[in-house]
């Protein structure tokens, strides 16, 4: 086995904030307790339950849904070792291990998680949340590859959960989010995948309706071992921007493909054929390099966002869309569109949490928050969904960004009654935020 870890000691606890991603929203805990091992996590459970506060997690701060005020904030940035089985093909995964420590030591095996697109996310809290992967067509949610949790559940108790132990919280743990507990690591299963043919083709904005268009009907064509999204940005005018993009809205495709370099040449051929492109990356690549395919920006800021699982999205309603958050648009605005299906609709067992599994895409909306309130995004953003209309299925709990407000929606009516009776049965104080709305 390999391993790599922060060899950190014994937990601490300040009543501050903790570094994080995620930059416009404030946490102002009433204590924070920074663990270094699954025992200091246990604690501050303990602690918290008996002075009667709240307990949230924080690993690296992408996903915050919100203002975090008051209570117990447990820091599990310091539980980052992950120690591969190539044997096995799993890897053990401490709650605060990013994807791309996790690729990192997976790499040299021939292996590769499934992660999502940028290394700098934590890797434990995204699947829980689902975990919506690069090879999500192929190979589905890594919720579903999830072996075995190590949870800390209200009562402070530290208990590993599998399929054959106490399967009800496996279920829901895996897609459920954080209300059952704090996971303090994840027994995964890794893929053999040791290179890819990937990258993103960008072209003028201005075209945006087109390239949306020639997409949506792409992806009709396309076998389940391509994943691909659109986004539609505009690229400040900045010198670090590349200068094929800089200062222009811009509309990319971005492709990973598992297949060998000549088929993936093929598969994408449709899209060279929408024209001259702004630029154009597609290539094969060792996984190890996959985060260039989104290039997903590595520093801190501040932003709001919102998922939204779609049915279907026909062009018309798509270039509707664009034209709301483009360069006219109030805000700046960051559109993604996921084309999903493919393994993601499969229900392997052991059955999951993971919710909308019917869904063809998933629409992604993310706007910067320096200088823009936040009244005006959402306000935006229903106009967005008041015209996808009923082809809007419910919202993706991974990519719901500073909306603390908006608890509901995340899943099914009967997935999510489900989820609440196991909120009461293991969290019945609401130790971790109270009744589960779904």
């Amino acid at each position: 086995m390999v391993s790599a870890s922060s060899g950190a000691s014994a937990g601490t606890e300040r009543p501050a904030g903790p570094t994080t991603f995620q930059t416009g929203f404030p946490i102002r805990p009433d204590r924070l307790i920074e663990a270094r091992t699954a025992d200091d996590v246990r604690e501050a459970v303990v602690y918290a339950a008996g002075h009667g506060l709240r307990v949230a997690a924080h690993a690296t701060g992408h996903g915050l849904p919100g203002a975090v005020e008051g209570g117990v904030l447990v820091a599990t940035g310091a539980l980052d070792s992950v120690t591969v089985d190539p044997v096995a093909r799993t890897a053990a995964i401490g709650a605060g291990a990013t994807w791309g420590a996790v690729t990192a030591a997976a790499a040299p095996h021939g292996l590769a998680p499934l992660n999502g697109s940028s290394p700098s996310v934590g890797a434990v809290s995204y699947t829980l949340g689902g975990g919506l992967g690069i090879l999500a067509r192929r190979f589905g949610y890594a919720a579903d590859h999830v072996r075995a949790l190590e949870v800390v559940t209200a009562d402070g108790a530290l208990r590993r959960v599998t399929p054959e132990r106490e399967p009800e919280l496996f279920w829901g743990l895996r897609g459920g989010g954080r209300r059952l507990g704090v996971v303090t690591s994840l027994e995964i299963g890794l893929v053999a995948v040791e290179r890819l043919y990937g990258g993103a083709i960008a072209f003028d904005g201005e075209r945006a309706a087109e390239v949306m268009a020639r997409y949506l009907e792409w992806t009709r064509t396309v076998p389940d071992t391509l994943t691909s999204t659109l986004a539609a940005l505009p690229y400040p005018n900045l010198p670090q921007v590349p200068e094929e993009v800089r200062g222009r809205y811009v509309v990319s495709v971005r492709v990973a493909f598992t297949g060998d370099a000549a088929e993936g040449e093929r598969l994408v051929a449709p899209l060279r054929a929408i024209g001259p492109p702004l630029a154009d990356s597609l290539r094969e690549m060792p996984y190890a390099e996959s985060p260039t395919i989104h290039n997903d920006p590595p520093f801190p800021h501040a932003y709001y966002g919102e998922g939204l699982m779609l049915g279907e999205l026909d062009a018309g309603r798509a270039a509707r869309v664009l034209e709301l958050t483009g360069p006219g648009a109030p805000t700046m605005n960051v559109v993604q569109l996921n084309h999903l299906g493919g393994a993601l609709a499969e229900r392997p067992e052991p059955a999951s949490a993971v919710p909308y599994r019917d869904a063809g895409f998933l629409l992604r909306l993310l706007s910067p928050l320096d200088g823009t309130d936040v009244a005006s995004v959402r306000s935006l953003y229903g106009e967005v969904s008041g015209v996808l209309g009923p082809r809007v299925l419910g919202r993706a709990l991974n990519f719901s960004f500073g909306g603390g407000d908006r608890t509901t929606g995340f899943h099914e009516p009967e997935t999510a009654k489900r989820l609440a009776g196991l909120v009461s049965q293991y969290d019945p104080a609401g130790l971790f935020g109270g009744p589960y709305e779904g």
